[in-house]
């Protein structure tokens, strides 16, 4: 208890850092390596004020992975600091759970780990992607976000360490956090005459302040829910042996799905503060809207809204976790040759730690996930028209999202072996059967990879956004994952996924 106190004091030290920061610091009145500086120095000091002694950990894991880089060479080191960085994580894991506080969920000193591990392994990629591959062999999204020179010692340090993620993240990609640094978050190009050379002016720096203050109220309505109604329904209660035995189908069901609901607001809490305090330091913008209204979700790690009226198993994934999904895609699915799925799913449990629950939960959710995709490509297109019967099907399939999440994460939950399998016992295990029955008796879509098959795709991608960016004038802000690159990674994550 006292770690998460800790955690929650910090991080209103951070958020508190940030105005300061913004409002002192800012990039038109100080140099970029005074930022830097004092963004790492903050960082390491609210690690310290946290985890004590054990926030050298972070120094460690940084310090190697940086040599490793350099030693190395640009052509395999993200491989190198691949297995480097998720080991040492792994093994920090396996220590604190099994020797230390196994079944503790407080403030640990492996999740700052976490994300370091995913800014480690992400830039890796992304330098190897820059000074290493060739262009037309990259992505747009990798090109877009490849690194083409080698960060400085205070560069790494400063963006795997600093006080705005140090904590609880959110992941961001290495040239996002350099635009920030330098002040280059809101440079607009316009295209010269003749579209032959470009201008670069800057345009009047948006506010935070309303972004910062909406989602503060989200914390607070999410801790408030915590405190209140999480404590009352306890997912433990699911494997209660007089609840098991007294209580009839329906009740199981309900209370399973109002059981999780209610274990979801403590992320929605910590996850939504991350966000809170970047976008209060001035970091986090992603361009405006079509109503010229600025926007502040460059990092935003989720969409409540979204996740609560989920209609399908990826529409769920594609808005709980965003940022550490976006990394999964980057680092995995789109650099593996075989069942990229299946290896997402395993790279996610190891990430996340050693619980058996944890593998459990992802071995599960490969089949969920398969299982839904084979149902929705075999019936969604029988009901798109008329509306009625299209809003059926989103009713029903939103009962049957909830229930499959639901039923999927209460090991991850649980964390244990013996109670995990002691629900799934009392459910017969029948969702994993349907999910199996549904992967044997439907044809399944095979994922289309081809190099052809993902440039058209491509192709009618940006042909869309630059629809899009032409609606909203012919600027285009500087930042790596402005409005058009982030949603380009998006969407395609949907489409790779959606097959």
């Amino acid at each position: 208890m006292s770690l998460l106190v800790n955690f929650v004091v910090c991080q209103v030290f951070a958020l508190l850092a940030a105005i300061w920061f913004r409002t002192y610091l800012h990039s038109s009145k100080t140099s970029s390596f005074i930022r830097h500086v004092v963004a790492t120095l903050l960082g390491l000091y609210l690690a310290l004020f946290c985890f004590g002694w054990y926030a050298l950990h972070f120094l460690v894991q940084s310090g190697i992975s940086y040599c490793i880089m350099i030693i190395i060479g640009v052509e395999n080191m993200h491989k190198y600091c691949f297995v480097f960085a998720l080991g040492y994580l792994t093994v920090c894991q396996i220590t604190r759970v099994y020797i230390f506080d196994y079944g503790q969920y407080s403030a640990d000193f492996s999740g700052p780990m976490m994300i370091i591990t995913q800014k480690i392994t992400s830039l890796a990629c992304e330098i190897h992607d820059g000074m290493f591959r060739k262009d037309e062999e990259l992505t747009p999204s990798q090109r877009g976000l490849a690194v083409r020179r080698m960060p400085s010692l205070l560069e790494y340090l400063s963006y795997n360490c600093n006080f705005m993620g140090i904590l609880a993240g959110p992941l961001c990609s290495y040239k996002d956090y350099i635009t920030f640094i330098e002040g280059r978050s809101y440079h607009v190009t316009q295209s010269g005459e003749h579209g032959k050379e470009e201008i670069q002016y800057e345009k009047t720096e948006p506010s935070p302040n309303m972004a910062v203050i909406q989602k503060l109220l989200v914390c607070g309505l999410s801790l408030l829910f915590h405190l209140t109604v999480s404590k009352t329904l306890p997912v433990e209660y699911n494997i209660d042996e007089h609840f098991q035995a007294t209580a009839s189908w329906p009740t199981k069901v309900i209370y399973l799905y109002v059981s999780l609901l209610a274990a979801r607001p403590k992320y929605y809490f910590a996850w939504t503060l991350a966000d809170a305090i970047n976008n209060a330091a001035g970091f986090g913008f992603r361009g405006y809207d079509k109503n010229g209204a600025a926007r502040w979700d460059l990092i935003s790690n989720l969409r409540i809204q979204q996740i609560e009226m989920s209609t399908s198993f990826k529409m769920f994934l594609d808005n709980w976790n965003i940022q550490t999904a976006l990394w999964l895609k980057r680092v995995c699915y789109e650099r593996t040759s075989s069942s990229p799925t299946i290896q997402t799913f395993i790279l996610s449990a190891i990430w996340h730690g050693v619980y058996p629950g944890y593998y459990l939960t992802f071995l599960t959710g490969v089949v969920m996930t398969l299982a839904a995709r084979a149902v929705r490509n075999n019936f969604r297109h029988h009901f798109i028209e008329p509306p009625q019967l299209k809003l059926l099907y989103d009713v029903i399939t939103w009962i049957a999202t909830q229930i499959a999440i639901s039923y999927t994460v209460v090991p991850f939950v649980l964390l244990s072996i013996k109670p995990s399998f002691m629900f799934y016992s009392s459910w017969y295990c029948s969702l994993h059967s349907a999910g199996i029955l549904a992967l044997l008796l439907l044809p399944v879509k095979k994922t289309q990879r081809g190099k052809s098959t993902h440039e058209n795709v491509q192709l009618s991608r940006s042909k869309k956004f630059d629809e899009r960016g032409n609606s909203l004038g012919q600027n285009s802000f500087s930042t790596t994952n402005n409005v058009c690159n982030q949603n380009q990674e998006l969407a395609s994550r949907h489409s790779s996924l959606k097959q």
